[in-house]
Parts: C-alpha cells; sequence; structure tokens
C-alpha cells in the first residue's frame, strides 16, 4: 500500500530579517512520519498567504515556481524509492531532496564509471574477457531497472535486500539463467556495493545476508583411472591425440590453456640436479610460477618439439576447438562426463593437494596471488578419505591395546 505524500509550506516567522522577509520551511509527510527542512528560500512576509507567495508579480510567480519544484522533486523521490522499498519513510525523501550523504550517487551511474575505469586498465592488470562480463551485468542490471521499475537508475539510499531479492528472481524465472551464472552477476553487483561502502557513498552492505542459490558443485577434476582411460584408450585421428597430450600436459603441469598457448623454450630452464623447470608468469593475474616437469611431461615436450610456429613449445587449437574435441575424446575413452580444457588445471591442483604437498607450494605451482584461491582445488577424494583413514586407525593400533 502506497502511503500519501503531502508537502506543505510555512513561514519561520521567528527569525524575520531586517528587510522583513522570512525564512520558507517545508513540511513533508509521509504516511505518518514526518520531515522539516529548510527550502532555501526568503519571502517577504506581507507576500505570503496560505502557504503560497500571493499576487501574479515576477517575484511572487519565481517564489511560487520555485515551491512547485520542491514538492515534484518530493513526489518523484518518493516514488523511486516506492519502487524498491516495501516502507519508505519521510526522512529517506528528504535525503534525497537535499542531496544529505549519499542522496546524490546512483546504482548504474557508479557501475558504469567502475566499468569505465576498468576498462582502462585492460592489457595492464586486467583482462578484456573480465571487462566483458561486467559491461554485461551492468546492462541486464540496467534493463531490470528499467522494465520492472520504470526508472533509468536508482539511488544507493533506495537500495535495500528487497530489490535483490526481487533481482535474483528476476535472473531466475524472467532470464532463465542457471545458477551460476545468477551468481556470476550477483557477484559483480556485491563488488560494486563494496566499492561504494569504501568510498563512504553508503555505510553498510543493503544485500547484506542475502547469498544466491549455488549450482551443486560437481567434481572439476578427473580421478586416477580417468586419466589412465585418457593415456591409454585408443584415439580416432591425430588430432585428438594432440588435444589429448596437451590436455594431459596441463594435468601435470597445472597450467592454464591461456598460458599453454604463450609458452616459448624461454620458459624452460634446467636446473644444476638437472630437473627441468616451466618458469613463466600467469597473463590472468601478472604472478610469476614455476613448475617442475616429470617425465610423461618431458615426453610431450620431446614428441612435439619444433611442430609449433611461432617459437611456442607447443602446437595449440583454439580453445573452443579443444573443448569440443575434449568432449569426443572423453566419449571415445568411456568418460561418462562432460570435460573441458580447465578441468587439467583442477586435476593438476587436486592431485597435488591429495598427495601431500603444501597447500602454499601448490599456491606458488599454480601462480595464485591468495591461498584462498588455491583452497577451491582442495577436494578430497574418495581415495584419500581410504587412505587416511588406514593410516589413522594403524597409529591408534599401534598406540592402544583393547582388552576383551
Amino acid at each position: 500500500m502506497k502511503h500519501e505524500v503531502k508537502v506543505s509550506f510555512y513561514l519561520k516567522r521567528n527569525e524575520e530579517k531586517e528587510d522583513g522577509s522570512c525564512p520558507v520551511m517545508a513540511r513533508l509527510t509521509v504516511g505518518t512520519t514526518e520531515a522539516v527542512f529548510s527550502a532555501k528560500l526568503n519571502v517577504p512576509a506581507y507576500l505570503w498567504a496560505s502557504g503560497r507567495a500571493k499576487g501574479k508579480g515576477k517575484t511572487a510567480t519565481d517564489i511560487n515556481r520555485r515551491l512547485d519544484e520542491i514538492r515534484a522533486s518530493a513526489l518523484s523521490h518518493h516514488r523511486e524509492l516506492s519502487a524498491t522499498r516495501a516502507k519508505v519513510t519521510a526522512e529517506d525523501v528528504k535525503t534525497l531532496l537535499l542531496g544529505m550523504a549519499f542522496g546524490q550517487e546512483t546504482l548504474l551511474a557508479y557501475y558504469r564509471a567502475h566499468n569505465e575505469k576498468f576498462d582502462k586498465r585492460v592489457g595492464l592488470n586486467r583482462r578484456a574477457a573480465t571487462a566483458k562480463l561486467y559491461w554485461s551485468a551492468c546492462n541486464r542490471l540496467s534493463k531490470f531497472v528499467r522494465e520492472k521499475y520504470r526508472l533509468t537508475d536508482i539511488p544507493f539510499s533506495a537500495l535495500d535486500r528487497s530489490f535483490i531479492d526481487k533481482y535474483d528472481l528476476h535472473l531466475r524465472t524472467d532470464c532463465k539463467l542457471s545458477s551460476g551464472t545468477i551468481v556470476g552477476q550477483t557477484v559483480r553487483l556485491g563488488t560494486i556495493i563494496n566499492r561504494a561502502i569504501a568510498d563512504g557513498i553508503i555505510t553498510a552492505n543493503p544485500f547484506a545476508g542475502y547469498e544466491p542459490k549455488r549450482p551443486e558443485r560437481k567434481p572439476k577434476y578427473l580421478t586416477d583411472n580417468e586419466v589412465k582411460k585418457l593415456m591409454t584408450t585408443p584415439l580416432t585421428s591425430p588430432k585428438h591425440y594432440l588435444i589429448r597430450d596437451l590436455f594431459l600436459f596441463s594435468c601435470w603441469t597445472g597450467i592454464p590453456y591461456g598460458d599453454m598457448a604463450a609458452l616459448t623454450s624461454e620458459c624452460l630452464s634446467v636446473a644444476e640436479d638437472g630437473v627441468v623447470w616451466i618458469k613463466s608468469t600467469r597473463g590472468k593475474t601478472g604472478i610469476d610460477y614455476q613448475i617442475p616437469l616429470n617425465d610423461l611431461a618431458l615426453q610431450i615436450l620431446e614428441h612435439y618439439r619444433d611442430t609449433a610456429s611461432d617459437g611456442r613449445l607447443l602446437p595449440m587449437y583454439g580453445n573452443s576447438e579443444m573443448n569440443t574435441g575434449l568432449k569426443r575424446i572423453a566419449r571415445t575413452c568411456g568418460i561418462g562426463r562432460t570435460i573441458s580444457y580447465h578441468c587439467a588445471r583442477h586435476t593438476f591442483g587436486t592431485h597435488a593437494l591429495s598427495q601431500g604437498v603444501p597447500i602454499e607450494t601448490v599456491s606458488r605451482m599454480l601462480g595464485h596471488s591468495r591461498i584462498d584461491t588455491t583452497q577451491i582445488y582442495a577436494k578430497v577424494t574418495d581415495d584419500k578419505i581410504a587412505e587416511d583413514t588406514l593410516g589413522l586407525n594403524e597409529r591408534i593400533a599401534g598406540r592402544f591395546q583393547f582388552a576383551i
């Protein structure tokens, strides 16, 4: 139910000035709430009657025009707030009307400004693909505000939990997006909100407590048995053998597709103990990484030596073509799920951690800037559970004797 909005004006006669004028005050009521503020006008007392300036002279006309503008602005701000809030108070409208605190900042304008700054950093420490995702999320949010609220923008002060809940529902029902895509949309919106908090535009997160429904996590890594199937199953074409070998190389090194395509012979180095290393920098984060190569990875490098152009270490297909090939290879090998090239990185990280390699070491090998990113790969496999449980049982048995 929309509350009735009223704006009335009166003179503050106890502050009459020497020229006989008095400050004009506005009284704003929204439902049962009330707020009073200065209209920032001084009106000769003799011109004032029934909440307006009387007469048709220029002075009276200008005063009344200004009062009408204040009234219209108050009604407009109330309409904007009511579009996203269940309850709007007179103080809320007053805050927007006077431009107090955060009242002047709007969500979509701030979002676009963020994206424009992000664009300028592409190629330095930001990726073009990520910039594209931010613009897509901003445009989708803009369309939601336009269609659902008939507004071109929304002030930060109008945001509350009900707004994000409605947006979440819109993404699920109207846009029919998957849970994973919705998480991406709302996480980027959350980034914008957190930046607004850091900039002092708002003092608290209006979406506090909101948690998007996340898709059920499916294993992104390959088991030892699945890796063995890839290694031993005869394939149908030389192209598939190459795609398989590139994928396996990433399984044993953790290097993602983009960095694989950038590898050159200059990335190889041999240590004093004879171990061959790949040392390079992650294209995504700019973090240095270094990986010792096992015999299987070395065999792949040797097999494809001097077959790539432009000084690259390995011949690479496009990412889309690689993923299409991997789907067909998985079917040929009897792997009953869809795999992508990025599964190789998860396979490396998961198996390294399950074999007891410290997470700090794995993080350095993967080129992560934060340990919590590496924790994504910390899957606990059934084999690891069985192995650890068996070891625990043996230690317990050695320490205790059970008398029957």
